[in-house]
């Protein structure tokens, strides 16, 4: 068994369009999130899934691998699953999706989604959580909430404030769900051949077609948050952040 990174990117979006390739700190995100992955200690290869040659051409730029995948796909995991086929990966093998948006995304975050393949061979899908800090995602549909049980295997994931304390205050965490799957090439594979799902459809989640169908996903809780940048205005956030991590201007070994 293998760990391959695939990261799904597409040019156009009707809210930042050519966001991978939007400028942070002197790089282009895909770039920092491609070299954030291929520092984790259990990844064996990174590869951007695009249809798009301007992503190609950037990721080339800085010695990076590219699967070019058909314009057809329906969503990020379409398209990594057909990068995956393209890679001829075995089936047994673990891909770690992950968008192109997540610059600050840790190296130890991939290393953790993918643990629970090698504790628990009935495993199939992973993910990660963080308990949130910032209160404002609480109550923000774009930050989606987790809950799970006592087996870390996932209830339900939500854009409202799940749990929800009937009486008030606080006293409890809430998760925030990190946009890094894991699966094995098998189960990829056959979630993408799953209808959508009725929930799925209503809180545009496309992890809960694989629970309305009756497949567990693994919540992995990690300590490392993962920031997406969803609209123009969250660059200077993010690069403020990765300022005060001493991030921006450093060398970087994968550069």
């Amino acid at each position: 068994m293998q760990v391959v990174v695939i990261i799904p990117s597409r040019y156009g979006s009707s809210r930042f369009d050519g966001k991978p390739l939007a400028t942070i700190c002197g790089k282009p995100m895909i770039q920092w999130v491609y070299q954030q992955a291929t520092k984790a200690d259990c990844v064996a290869s990174v590869h951007v899934a695009t249809d798009d040659p301007r992503i190609r051409d950037a990721v080339r730029g800085f010695g990076g691998n590219v699967v070019m995948t058909s314009s057809q796909c329906r969503s990020g995991t379409d398209r990594v699953a057909e990068a995956a086929q393209r890679l001829r990966l075995e089936m047994t093998d673990v891909v770690v999706n992950i968008q192109g948006d997540q610059p600050m995304v840790d190296p130890r975050c991939f290393d953790a989604v993918v643990k629970p393949f090698y504790e628990d061979p009935s495993i199939k899908m992973s993910t990660l959580a963080f308990a949130i800090v910032d209160e404002r995602e609480i109550t923000d549909p774009k930050d989606v909430k987790v809950t799970f049980d006592n087996n870390s295997d996932a209830l339900y994931f939500s854009r409202a404030t799940i749990p929800f304390g009937r009486d008030g205050g606080g006293g409890y965490d809430v998760y925030k769900h990190l946009g890094v799957y894991a699966y094995t090439h098998e189960f990829l594979n056959c979630f993408r051949s799953l209808a959508p799902g009725r929930l799925e459809e209503i809180e545009k989640l496309e992890q809960l077609r694989a629970m309305e169908h009756g497949h567990r996903i693994r919540v992995v809780v990690t300590p490392y948050d993962s920031p997406e940048v969803d609209l123009p205005i969250d660059i200077a956030r993010v690069e403020e952040k990765m300022r005060a991590m001493g991030a921006c201007g450093k060398s970087d070994r994968n550069a």
